[in-house]
């Protein structure tokens, strides 16, 4: 397969300032992708989108964006298509985890999550839809790609409620595959289920199940969870980036509706 398989394609990945959205967004454009970054933190965002077009030579540029903001979801398309001329590739990368046992659950936490995670990601396919579509300002059909998690698929202590919102993403997506089809939108949905990845999120929550007391230290945190794995390691930014990479490419042109374990057969 050519390194440069997504050459003429445009991405906008969202919380791409870091973490998983920043290693997405390296990889889409080093495969030939010109690349726009939302991001809360829009300096960061900005840096990194430089760093990236330093690196690979590919187009990218930076906004701020919050994803549970329809009107900041509108300016993000419009821009990506001032700036690049097309808009082919989303993916869906912005999320939060707020750790709790279920004892503990605070509405507001719930309510946090199910913004930033569903209805962000919702938000997003909606305006990806309408541009992707035929008779869109983009309208050359293209890819969307949610970021979901292992969490999903597996009963794993104090995230219960990031659990949910994960499940929901899943299914949004199979659905989201169902209308684009049916309606002749040219546009495949699929999602990722990233295994625990040492980012700040996830030594964040390995630190939140320390002292939540579901284990005696962070290396039994950890290695509590890499006992659960079968391949016998945490995943890494990398491993989701290059899943990312194949779903918005032509390799996976047949491929819809489905979520792909990124997580060495944690879910298993």
């Amino acid at each position: 397969m050519s390194v440069q398989r997504l050459e003429g394609r445009t991405a906008f990945v969202t919380g791409g300032a870091r973490g998983i959205g920043a290693a997405v967004a390296q990889a889409l454009a080093a495969s030939g992708a010109s690349v726009m970054i939302g991001d809360l933190l829009e300096d960061l965002a900005r840096e990194t989108a430089a760093r990236i077009a330093a690196e690979t030579g590919a187009r990218t540029a930076a906004i701020r964006h919050d994803v549970t903001d329809e009107a900041q979801w509108e300016r993000a398309v419009a821009q990506t298509l001032a700036v690049f001329g097309g808009f082919d590739i989303l993916v869906n990368n912005a999320g939060l985890e707020i750790t709790s046992l279920v004892a503990d659950l605070a509405a507001e936490d719930i309510r946090r999550m199910c913004e930033v995670n569903v209805v962000g990601s919702g938000l997003g396919m909606k305006h990806a839809f309408r541009a992707m579509r035929p008779g869109g300002p983009a309208g050359k059909g293209g890819a969307v790609i949610n970021i979901s998690s292992v969490a999903a698929t597996i009963a794993f202590p104090a995230i219960s409620a990031y659990s949910g919102t994960k499940s929901a993403v899943d299914r949004m997506t199979r659905v989201a595959a169902v209308e684009a089809g049916k309606l002749g939108y040219g546009v495949r949905v699929n999602c990722l289920y990233p295994g625990l990845i040492p980012t700040d999120m996830g030594v964040a929550l390995a630190q939140d199940i320390v002292r939540l007391g579901l284990a005696p230290d962070m290396d039994a945190a950890v290695g509590g969870v890499i006992a659960q794995t079968p391949l016998g390691r945490l995943a890494e930014v990398g491993d989701v980036a290059d899943a990312a990479v194949f779903l918005a490419s032509n390799e996976a042109r047949f491929i819809t509706g489905v979520g792909l374990p990124v997580e060495g057969g944690m879910g298993t």
